[in-house]
Formats: structure tokens, sequence, C-alpha cells
């Protein structure tokens, strides 16, 4: 049984407190489409360099379906169709694709590549860029391709006090789409602290998925004993909704892909479970969850609502032109 609760109400009889938002978001089920649509048009294979989403039971249910994933465009034959993830890619590997004779499709989230053409000016107007977030993460390397000879990464607040400059050089910052709100804000305290001339991107660049998901997470840390967090390891967003939850009251929070990996000793001695999800993660994963804290004394589920989200994204022009033209020619 689920019902809904508005943002400071107590939960009517539930043991389980339910984030809402949590799931998909909008840059996340544009790239899924993608592959899906791309394979219908296409036939398969239809090849995807990296993982579409971060998260490994969507990359599965593709791959069922004829999506071949790959590290690099070199595992591409020539002339093949590719789908680059929503992560977003560099220029050096839109060339490579372009050498290769690829026929691609850029499913990057619309934020990330609001990232992408912040870095560019910002380094057309020889400024050096002070980009926040984790290396090796696809994302970071992405923006970080953009203009590398002006990109420096900056990935805890403590690095900042080696940060060191010639005099005189302009500073701005961007920032990951889906790091911890608040450790991000701390970070560029800090910054802004040492480099007081420090210039901002002209919007927040952490995604409104992830800052909704956050909020609605220290929402139900506050009650809940335990929380537990549906999400794949690399799905940054997700490892951070575990951090957040216990940085705002949550005795315990684990993150697991899916049902299968609930230990039955972390519900001892708990009263009210949180349950919320990471922005790549279908909600039949949580709704598994649900039905499994049913079973083991938690049958009541009050969704704790913080925002409602109803943005949307266009799928890519180039699968719009053909899916276009598909139609026209009456396949």
């Amino acid at each position: 049984m689920s019902s809904h609760v508005e943002l400071g109400m107590p939960p009517v009889g539930g043991s389980v407190l339910l984030a809402d938002p949590r799931g998909y978001c909008a840059g996340v089920d544009r790239a899924v489409i993608t592959v899906e649509k791309a394979l219908d048009l296409y036939g398969a294979p239809v090849y995807v360099r990296k993982q579409i989403v971060h998260n490994k039971h969507v990359v599965q249910n593709l791959a069922a379906r004829g999506a071949i994933f790959v590290e690099e465009l070199d595992e591409v034959p020539e002339g093949a169709t590719v789908v680059f993830s929503a992560h977003g890619v560099s220029p050096a590997v839109h060339a490579q694709a372009a050498e290769r004779n690829l026929k691609t499709i850029d499913a990057t989230c619309p934020l990330v590549t609001k990232v992408h053409h912040e870095a560019k000016r910002f380094a057309r107007e020889g400024r050096h860029i002070l980009l926040i977030g984790h290396a090796g993460h696809e994302e970071v390397e992405g923006t970080a391709g953009e203009a590398p000879e002006s990109i420096t990464l900056v990935e805890h607040p403590d690095d900042v006090d080696s940060l060191e400059f010639p005099e005189g050089t302009q500073l701005s910052w961007l920032s990951q789409t889906t790091l911890s709100v608040d450790e991000t804000m701390e970070t560029v305290r800090r910054l802004r602290e040492k480099f007081p001339h420090l210039e901002d991107p002209p919007s927040d660049d952490i995604c409104y998925a992830t800052q909704n998901r956050q909020v609605a997470v220290k929402e139900i840390a506050k009650e809940a004993d335990l929380v537990i967090v549906v999400g794949s390891a690399n799905s940054s967003n997700s490892v951070r909704l575990v951090e957040v939850a216990l940085e705002n009251g949550a005795s315990a929070s684990y993150r697991i892909d899916d049902v299968t990996e609930i230990d039955d000793a972390w519900l001892e001695g708990v009263e009210k479970v949180g349950v919320t999800s990471g922005a790549s993660v279908p909600d039949d994963l949580v709704q598994d969850v649900l039905a499994y804290l049913a079973e083991h004394g938690h049958p009541d589920a009050a969704a704790v609502r913080t925002a409602e989200e109803s943005l949307t994204f266009s799928l890519p022009p180039e699968l719009r032109r053909d899916m276009k033209l598909a139609e026209q020619s009456g396949r």
C-alpha cells in the first residue's frame, strides 16, 4: 500500500519513507530511449560507447536487445552506428568517430552539454577553469577534454589549499553535474576565500535531479533509522545519496544494485526504513525493494514528496531526423 504525503507532514502509519522524487531523470530517460529507438530503427547491433547510463540492470536489458557496449571507438567496426552515453564525450572522441566513418548519435544529457559550452566559453575568454569533480568519471573526462590546457581538477574541499596560480590569472569554476550539493558548495566557498575574484558559471552546474534527490533523502534521513539507496556502484549520484543520508540523521545507509543485495540483519531493531534511488535507476527495482520490506515487517510505504519534476528533453536531432525519414518512406 502506498500513500503520498507532502513535505512537512508526518507519514501516516508508514514504516517505509519513500523519497519522491527518486529514480530516472530527464537526461537518463532520453539516453535510454535513444538506444531503444536506435535499435528499432537501424536494427541490432547498435554500439554504445561506455555505459549509456550508470546502472548495470539498464545496460544488461539493452544488451539483451542487441546493444553492444564498448569502452573505446576502436572496438566499433568502421561505418557502424554508435551512441555516445549520457555523460558526454570530448572533442577528441568526436574526431575519432569521424575518422572511422562512424554514424554517431549523441545522447549526452543537455545539462552536461551546457557545462561543455561553459568550459569552451571560459577558455576562449582566457580564463583558467577549476573543475570540481571526480578524476576518471566519464563526465569529467568529457568536460576536461573541451579545454585540457585550461582546466585544473579539484576533487575535494581540502584540495583547495594546494592550488597555486600566477598572479593575475583569471579563474572560473565549473562542476560535474552529479556531485553532493553541500560538498560542492563547501569547495566553492573555500575557492572563493582563496581566490576572491573567482567567477561563477551562469547557473549552478549540479543538475536539478541530483539536487532534488539529495533534498528528498535529507528529509527522509531525519526520520529513518536505515536508508536504502538503489543504484549502481559507478553511479556518482547514487553514491552521494548514501553520504547525504548519513550526514543528515540516518543511523545507517546502504547502496544496493537490487533487492538481492539486502542483508536481513540491516532491519534488526529498525522501525522506519527510508528508500530512494539514483537518477539512472528504473522504478521496478525500487518496487522490488518495497515488496521485500513488506514481507519483512514493513508493509506500509508513505511517499515523502519534496519537489515536482516535469522536465523532458527531446531525442538527439540526428535520431529524430532518421525517424522522420523512416516514417516518410513508410518503413
